[in-house]
């Protein structure tokens, strides 16, 4: 059960800001639009360079914008629903799929021409992130950003319902953000996930892909607030553990994160579903089979929205915009209308709506599915479901280090996989599998397990090997085999494969401190009943790029740790979290992996600390048995 409410709100999207940004529609209308073709796509050579533009008006750092933008309405909400919250304990969980990767484009050109590059936080997956947390002038804890790809927000609302459950925090900001820069646009093109003629067509005959879009979004959540319109009332998530790109063709995966988010909602009557629908040929059949297995018994048909046909697909801020859009949906008591023509596939049978109608929506169904195989889902109500879940302990098993790539034979056996697929992902996916193979070789399969990892400075050498063929060659010789290894959330997705890590799956990245991030988020899971183990990965390539953007800061190699709820076999109990932002960091910390080096010994007791200069710092305590 979930008492979690979103009393605040911020957003940006194609269609607009705030209300208008996530508007259900309007009664008796059809869809609005926000694709058009795209200027910037177009002069990049792209074949399908259609996008939906959020506006920023002419900032660089568009990332940063957007997310400033939507950062700054939902705290001006806030001042109005809540007045005195900024003397309360506050939270930030964001998701990104990119993060700031414009900047990290423009440095990755100015390292090749041999040039320092001048702003090196800017070229990180964080950069937006810290930047829009310096804004708010004040001390956040816990912070973290997930990186899950295109289940990213999805991810952050969950883990910001249990920092709430935890009693972590009193308000929590969470929600999503990302830009649509060429690196992203040419790598979706070039997997052909995108239209050629929008708009895009979900769950319809002749649908042939997704359009991008941009935007973000930013909700103030907090427990026992019963004069609130909205509740969260159910998370669950997933790992597909089948395969990177494509998603599991029954849709088992994504039914498994549905049915753990309806259940802690109490089984209500959905009404309405807003579903993953990139309108791709696998995709939609395979969301349709999850919805069918989800809500099997169930006597409501439900309303259908793919919004993303509208706003286009705005990666990591998809999920939260989705989310308000459905809660949009509730408040004004409307069913909306969906965009795209043609006769629905018998194969992805789904209510789709001409136009908008007059409607009640009790309860509300959000499905997010991304790279690696992730699942996630959340439930949305006009009521409560009852008291939040009480924390349950979390221990630790044990750890294991990898301070160099092992023999690839030697691996391929110990991954049940091929030395052609461990060719093919990149180091730090290598390192990843090859410590949590050590780890399974000491605490037995990990079948079922969830995974999060952790990682300093996440795919920066991937990116900058995928940039520099784009530059070299054009937009459109983009590597179709290398684009999903520059999503962070490829080493989760490749140990679930490997080890069939079915449980919550994905990363975390805010800073040099994302070892104990990932190690705070893992103990989170576990703590909320979201996983009965969860793999813990901190993962570091230190190359050329790294070098360049961290100095000497991080070094290559990872640490794998087991979380568990049982106490057997353990030999530390997870204590204070403390994940946080706006604070001062001053002296010589640990960083990357490093961080995790004192419980290799597996007899580790005490405080773990360290810190992301020059204003994020994380620490863990852990306690006897």
């Amino acid at each position: 059960m979930s008492d979690v409410a979103i009393v605040a709100f911020g957003a940006v999207s194609a269609l607009g800001e705030g209300a208008s940004a996530v508007s259900a529609g309007v009664v008796g209308e059809t869809a609005r639009l926000g694709i058009t073709p795209d200027d910037e796509l177009t002069r990049a050579g792209l074949g399908r360079p259609f996008v939906a533009r959020a506006f920023v008006g002419d900032a660089e750092d568009r990332a940063t914008a957007l997310l400033e933008r939507a950062l700054a309405a939902c705290v001006t909400d806030l001042d109005r629903a809540r007045p005195g919250w900024r003397r309360e304990r506050v939270g930030l969980v964001l998701g990104t799929s990119s993060g700031g990767m414009r900047a990290a484009e423009a440095a990755f050109a100015a390292l090749a021409r041999g040039e320092e590059v001048a702003d090196r936080e800017a070229a990180t997956y964080f950069g937006p992130m810290a930047r829009a947390a310096r804004s708010l002038g004040r001390a956040l804890d816990p912070a973290f950003l997930v990186l899950g790809a295109c289940a990213s927000s999805v991810l952050a609302i969950g883990l910001g319902m249990r920092c709430l459950a935890r009693d972590a925090c009193d308000v929590v900001l969470a929600g999503g953000f990302d830009d649509v820069t060429v690196f992203v646009a040419s790598g979706f093109e070039a997997l052909r996930a995108t239209t050629a003629s929008p708009p895009p067509r979900p769950f319809r005959l002749g649908r042939d892909g997704m359009s991008l879009g941009e935007g973000a979004a930013v909700l103030a959540l907090v427990r026992n607030e019963p004069a609130a319109r909205l509740f969260v009332t159910g998370f669950g998530a997933s790992s597909d553990a089948t395969h990177l790109t494509a998603p599991d063709r029954e849709g088992a995966g994504l039914a498994r994160a549905a049915v753990a988010a309806l259940d802690e909602a109490g089984r209500p009557e959905i009404d309405l579903v807003s579903p993953h629908a990139t309108a791709t040929p696998f995709n939609d059949p395979a969301e349709a089979r999850a919805i069918g297995r989800a809500l099997s018994g169930q006597r409501v048909v439900p309303v259908v929205h793919p919004f993303k046909a509208q706003i286009g697909h705005t990666l990591g801020a998809a999920g939260a915009l989705e989310l308000l859009a459905c809660g949009d949906a509730i408040v004004r008591n409307v069913h909306p209308a969906a965009a795209g023509e043609g006769a629905i596939d018998p194969d992805a049978p789904a209510r789709l709506l001409d136009r908008t109608t007059t409607g009640s929506v009790r309860a509300a169904l959000k499905l997010a599915c991304a790279f690696g195989g992730a699942n996630a889902a959340l439930v949305l109500a006009a009521r409560p479901a009852g008291p939040t879940r009480t924390p349950r302990p979390v221990y630790v098993r044990a750890a294991c280090l990898v301070d160099a790539e092992p023999a690839l034979e030697a691996l391929a056996t110990a991954a049940r996989t091929t030395v052609d697929r461990l060719v093919r992902a990149d180091a730090l996916v290598r390192l990843a599998v090859a410590s949590v193979a050590r780890l399974e070789a000491r605490c037995g399969a990990l079948a079922g397990a969830g995974i999060v990892v952790g990682s300093a400075l996440a795919t920066v050498e991937t990116n900058a090997l995928f940039a520099a063929r784009i530059r070299e060659r054009g937009a459109r010789a983009a590597a179709p085999r290398v684009f999903p290894y520059t999503s962070p959330n490829a080493v989760a997705g490749e140990c679930s494969i490997a080890f069939g890590l079915t449980g919550p799956s994905f990363s975390v990245g805010g800073g040099l401190h994302a070892a104990l991030e990932a190690l705070a988020a893992g103990t989170l899971l576990v703590e909320g009943g979201d996983a009965e183990r969860v793999v813990v990965v901190a993962v570091d390539e230190a190359g050329p790029t790294t070098r360049a953007l961290a100095g000497d800061a991080v070094v290559s190699g990872a640490v794998a740790l087991l979380l568990s709820a049982s106490p057997v076999d353990a030999f530390a109990r997870v204590g204070e979290l403390h994940v946080q932002r706006g604070v001062s960091v001053s002296g010589t910390l640990a960083a990357g992996h490093r961080a995790l080096l004192p419980l290799v010994d597996g007899a580790f007791v005490g405080d773990l600390a360290a810190a992301s200069p020059p204003d994020a710092l994380a620490i863990v305590r852990l306690g006897p048995v």
